[in-house]
């Protein structure tokens, strides 16, 4: 009994078509059937089957090939592995057995490449530019939490390139060859930087370290390539940095010790013409500091009530508060009058110094003028410093006033860390307000190799500062308690340089050998089966009956896969036969193919000869070429092959042309 549907038609005529996933899918494993399987076959034939011979197995390609292999794996892994493996914090931290510290990685001016960075570089130049910064940022920063496991990492600003010129959602870009990247690009920029570093900071691991209270990131200092620096900065561009990364003002208690982060790029506006009318950009940072220490203070009484097991705040006494003492109500705070843990200092732009303050002997691109043997450094270096200069939306450091108003609202810095630079410096200040002994400021390494600085790098910091219920040190010296290493990561370009020149030997290697074998002076490793040419073109000397039937064969053979795959679109075909074509066995070195002028009597199946001039014109050099490398591989055996044009004075009226083969 036949039965309906609703719509009238009898169950089972109709059938939905097939979807795109399905088709393919179906298509996939057709060429996995066709082409995969049996090339897989046949080389594992080969395999087991093949005659292992000394020559043959340290032929060219397999010695180019296993050099090849060696040097990705060491550009790509090892490389990378031997640079962390190096900084390992047991190999330099000097506490003793007892000690359990906070380690602390600081990152610097990663700068996410983008249309910013290099302006008017080509396609597909800066494509790959992007692509491969990502990936060593990537492939640092992952490397990081899985074999050093920090505690904390902070970054020091300078996240993107070109944060501060894309345009908000209510704002332009000052810049009118940047206007057309907005919100939705930063956006997507944001995006981005968090798939290179939020994505994989639990790649070693979320559990924190027996005896630290847990893991902690913190991205929210600015730098200048994300809001600006002084007047330059867009009110707007700055909400949404804070919006995404957190206030550029704050302080953590990290390994008992207490950091101030200040938004510097913003407070410069004070120290520029007319700063009443910026108050919004320079304001909210002055009043912090205005209040830095009272809430360092605060700080240290909630954090130790938290180590010795006490909720962080007292709490309200249970007593009515009258109505008009409600706006003035605060959450009070614990009353005991304890120590302050040592203080560091978080800045984008370093602090000032005099112009020539050597930078020290880890400073890469302007290390330190030489100097006689026996004599100390020069006190002043303009090479190996920091140049105190300024210029469109940057400054080199900061304005020496706001230093030193910084010192003394913060109060007993004893160390501070910058980044702006992209090179490493070590300076000690000793005219501003510290904890006694001056200010140790680090300005830090980028972490990316497209920031100038052949070696990149980062700055590890190990702490350890036992306290008591009040804060007083265990060890009684509380002015060591900070140790730091700077970490160098793989030089890049140097990698590049090294593929580079592998590529040119690999050419010089393939192209040697080519001549060797034409000339006889060497023999192919290869030695086919008799039916399976590495180039199956037309046997110019075989007779028109054998040439339709080979025609007819790969015919038959394509229309096998094609009522497998249901492609009715198919272009391939097999190439028709030209006079220009000659057949080329696998185990033959190379092979004339063309032959342009006057020839001998006798060669007509190697081009053309005195009769054929007309013909021959038309059957150049170009469809022979297309002829002999589009069938490369056709019968599922592929090889390496050299092949190239070789033109060699004749004899007689012309000139002998010819493309030479040889295939490994």
């Amino acid at each position: 009994m036949t039965t309906y549907d609703d719509y009238g038609m009898p169950v089972g005529v109709y059938s939905e078509p097939e979807s795109l996933t399905h088709q393919a899918l179906r298509l996939a494993r057709a060429f996995a059937v066709y082409r995969v399987k049996p090339a897989v076959e046949r080389q594992a034939h080969r395999l087991r089957h093949g005659n292992w011979t000394f020559r043959g197995l340290f032929s060219v390609v397999r010695v180019l090939l296993v050099l090849w292999i060696i040097t990705l794996y060491w550009g790509e892994r090892s490389l990378f592995d031997d640079a962390l493996e190096s900084c390992r914090w047991e190999d330099w931290e000097d506490w003793g057995n007892e000690a359990n510290p906070h380690r602390l990685v600081f990152v610097a001016d990663p700068q996410l490449v983008d249309p910013h960075t290099y302006p008017g570089r080509p396609w597909p130049l800066n494509p790959l530019t992007v692509q491969h910064t990502d990936l060593y940022l990537r492939r640092a920063y992952s490397r990081i939490q899985t074999v050093l496991y920090p505690d904390s990492v902070v970054f020091l600003g300078d996240l993107f390139d070109g944060g501060r010129e894309w345009s908000t959602r209510f704002t332009k870009s000052p810049e009118e060859q940047y206007r057309k990247y907005g919100n939705d690009f930063w956006l997507r920029e944001y995006n981005r930087f968090g798939n290179i570093f939020f994505a994989h900071w639990a790649d070693g691991g979320l559990e924190p370290r027996p005896g630290q209270p847990g893991r902690k990131i913190i991205s929210s200092l600015p730098g200048n390539h994300d809001l600006g620096f002084g007047k330059g900065i867009q009110a707007s561009v700055r909400k949404r940095f804070n919006a995404y990364f957190g206030d550029g003002n704050r302080i953590d208690i990290l390994g008992n010790h207490t950091f101030v982060q200040i938004d510097s790029v913003s407070l410069s506006a004070l120290g520029q013409e007319s700063p009443n009318t910026v108050q919004e950009l320079w304001k909210p940072t002055m009043e912090f500091l205005e209040h830095a220490k009272e809430q360092k203070y605060k700080l240290v009484q909630r954090e130790l009530r938290v180590q010795q097991g006490l909720k962080p705040y007292p709490g309200f006494s249970h007593e009515i508060i009258e109505e008009d003492r409600l706006p003035t109500a605060e959450l009070p705070h614990s009353n005991d009058t304890v120590t302050e843990f040592p203080t560091i200092l978080l800045t984008h732009v370093p602090l000032y110094r005099n112009p020539g303050t050597p930078c020290g002997p880890l400073r890469e691109h302007w290390p330190p003028t030489p100097v006689a043997k026996g004599e100390p450094p020069l006190e002043s270096d303009d090479r190996n410093a920091i140049a105190v200069r300024g210029g469109y939306q940057y400054q080199n450091v900061l304005n020496k006033e706001i230093t030193s108003d910084i010192a003394e609202k913060v109060g007993g810095i004893g160390y501070a860390f910058s980044g702006d630079d992209h090179d490493y410096c070590d300076v000690v200040h000793r005219g501003y307000a510290s904890s006694g002994g001056g200010i140790r400021e680090i300005t830090v390494k980028s972490i990316s190799w497209a920031m100038g600085v052949r070696r990149p790098g980062f700055q590890m910091v190990s702490m350890w500062n036992p306290v008591n219920e009040l804060g007083s040190p265990l060890k009684g010296d509380a002015s060591k308690t900070l140790q730091t290493h700077l970490c160098l990561l793989p030089d890049q370009l140097a990698i590049f340089i090294r593929y580079a020149t592998l590529f040119g030997f690999t050419l010089v290697a393939l192209a040697l050998r080519a001549l060797a074998v034409m000339t006889g002076m060497a023999k192919s490793t290869y030695q086919p089966s008799a039916d399976s040419p590495l180039l199956p073109t037309v046997n110019a000397n075989a007779s028109s009956a054998e040439n339709e039937k080979a025609e007819q064969k790969a015919r038959e053979e394509r229309r096998t896969e094609e009522e497998y795959t249901h492609s009715s679109n198919s272009s391939s075909g097999a190439a028709t036969a030209t006079a220009g074509q000659v057949y080329i066995p696998a185990h033959s070195a190379c092979g004339v193919l063309w032959r342009r002028g006057g020839g001998e009597e006798g060669d007509e199946g190697l081009g053309r000869g005195k009769e054929g001039e007309e013909e021959g014109e038309e059957e150049g050099p170009s469809a022979v070429l297309g002829g002999v490398l589009g069938r490369v591989g056709q019968g599922g055996d592929w090889r390496v092959c050299v092949v190239f044009l070789v033109g060699v004075e004749g004899v007689g009226r012309g000139v002998l042309m010819g493309f030479w083969g040889l295939c490994y």
